[in-house]
């Protein structure tokens, strides 16, 4: 068993902090990056659709505890004003005509009319 300064016996955490410690200094941005990646393909190959929604839900419950409206409405946008300087118009065209053929598959004639009025009485009440 691997001992401290001291002479005594460490615990695991404490070798595990000592072992990540010398292989921080051992070690670049790329090597991480590296294993992380192999990490992530293996995961990939071991677990199916189910699993990463599992735990994309779980992740977004204990976020949402952690945080208030102030917190999603910053990282939104800064997550848009990055897309935007990343896309052009036509990617927004193409997303935009992708989610309406999607929108147009899930609902019928009368969800379209009941949006249509919707947006007509905002537009009057805006108008008033």
């Amino acid at each position: 068993m691997a001992r401290n300064n001291n002479g005594n016996k460490m615990s695991r955490e404490q070798a595990g902090q000592k072992g990540g410690n010398q292989t921080a200094q051992n070690h670049d941005q790329e090597f991480y990056e590296e294993i992380g990646q192999k990490g992530g393909k293996a995961t990939s190959n071991n677990h199916d659709k189910e699993f990463y929604q599992d735990i994309g839900e779980k992740g977004g419950e204990a976020t949402s505890q952690n945080h208030d409206s102030d917190f999603y409405e910053e990282i939104g946008q800064k997550g848009g004003e990055t897309t935007s300087q990343k896309y052009d118009e036509e990617f927004y065209q193409d997303i935009g005509q992708k989610g309406g053929k999607a929108t147009s598959k899930n609902h019928d004639k009368e969800f379209y009319q009941d949006i249509g009025q919707k947006g007509g009485n905002a537009r009057n009440n805006n108008n008033s």
